[in-house]
């Protein structure tokens, strides 16, 4: 697939899929860049130039596999409202097909695909969402949803117009359909809070941590008894109807959930307890980042060190901080909880210290 870089409109990224459909792992990926700078591959003759095909009626058939395997019980019973910004983006293709089938009130925004914009800054987004809020406040909408330009990414706002912060977003879903299937495990990267490892289990299911690699939590969320999987960055996986990312499944997935637990998006966000994860990229040269990665090991000492990705240090009150090497730009990622912002920011601040010193 040919597409630009989320948010960044001058780029090109050209992106290869397994047999599955899902992102290629970090092996793979390693030896296609290998093959693709040695250039050792044969150019293929003329006759052996294969024909472009294209599927028929691919919307259709998209949109009758996802209400054959997503739960949308009780969706048009309830009388549920929402409102749907597709972001002049591929959504758009497919939903108006989709929500006449689901039968639910909908109002659509930005229905339109303009392939003058690929992508979106933040900037752009977070005055969409803005505007999204505003509309579901005056139309007494149970919801909102932006989609990002490429469908795959979700956004929500609640009934009363506020955004729901992609990391909330990610713990509203997860006690959503945890409270609804009781068992099974959902995957999720290490940098998410430990507060979803509390949502899971009081509802009797359980997380596995997976690294933040993108095909790391498709292949877990492709595996039996996953229910659920998200990268806290609106990327949600639906494993009854696909392993990959799928803005347009989770919406569904969405409203069947909302319609059925008859709760508001934000009485199920208030009785979440709060997280308080804060990030840090430092600028850290490539010839240093060895060092920097054996200088956090060394520091962590005795403490529980957790090397799912990266280096995971775990404080003995349960504070932990995590230190991740970039592995495409010279620079180095911390997250770190607490139990507020104050213990998280000088947890933060105290490794960002030693990742500094180590690149002197």
């Amino acid at each position: 697939m040919i597409r630009t870089t989320t948010g960044v409109p001058d780029s090109v990224d050209i992106m290869f899929f397994d047999g599955q459909g899902a992102d290629l792992s970090q092996g793979s990926q390693r030896k296609l860049d290998r093959v693709f700078a040695r250039q050792e591959y044969r150019r293929a003759f003329p006759g052996e130039i294969g024909d472009l095909h294209f599927p028929a009626s691919v919307y259709d058939s998209y949109t009758g596999s996802l209400l054959r395997n997503v739960d949308t019980t009780g969706i048009a019973e309830s009388g549920l409202k929402v409102v749907v910004d597709a972001s002049n983006g591929s959504a758009g293709l497919v939903l108006p097909s989709l929500l006449g089938k689901l039968g639910v009130d909908s109002l659509t925004i930005n229905p339109g695909l303009d392939e003058s914009r690929p992508t979106e800054t933040a900037d752009m987004r977070r005055s969409g969402l803005v505007r999204l809020g505003e509309i579901v406040a005056s139309s007494g909408a149970a919801f909102g949803v932006r989609f990002d330009p490429v469908g795959e990414r979700l956004s929500l706002v609640d009934e009363k117009g506020r955004i729901i912060e992609d990391d909330r977003s990610l713990l509203v879903m997860l006690d959503l359909i945890a409270s609804e299937r009781r068992s099974g495990r959902v995957a999720l990267p290490v940098t998410t809070t430990r507060i979803a490892e509390q949502v899971a289990a009081y509802h009797g299911t359980q997380v596995e941590w997976t690294t933040t690699s993108p095909d790391d939590l498709t292949r877990v969320g492709g595996e039996e008894g996953t229910i659920f999987g998200g990268d806290g960055k609106g990327g949600f996986i639906v494993p009854e109807f696909s392993s990959v990312y799928d803005g347009t499944a989770a919406f569904v997935r969405l409203i069947g959930l909302v319609a059925r637990t008859q709760l508001t998006l934000s009485q199920i966000d208030a009785r979440i307890p709060r997280a308080h994860v804060l990030k840090r990229d430092l600028a850290t040269p490539w010839a240093v980042k060895g060092l920097v990665m054996r200088r956090v090991v060394e520091a962590a000492g005795d403490r529980f060190v957790d090397t799912t990705d990266g280096v995971r240090v775990v404080e003995t009150d349960g504070r932990w901080v995590m230190v991740l090497p970039d592995p495409a730009e010279a620079v180095t990622h911390l997250w770190a909880e607490g139990p507020d912002d104050a213990s998280a920011q000088a947890l933060l601040d105290e490794w960002a210290a030693i990742v500094d010193s180590a690149g002197r």
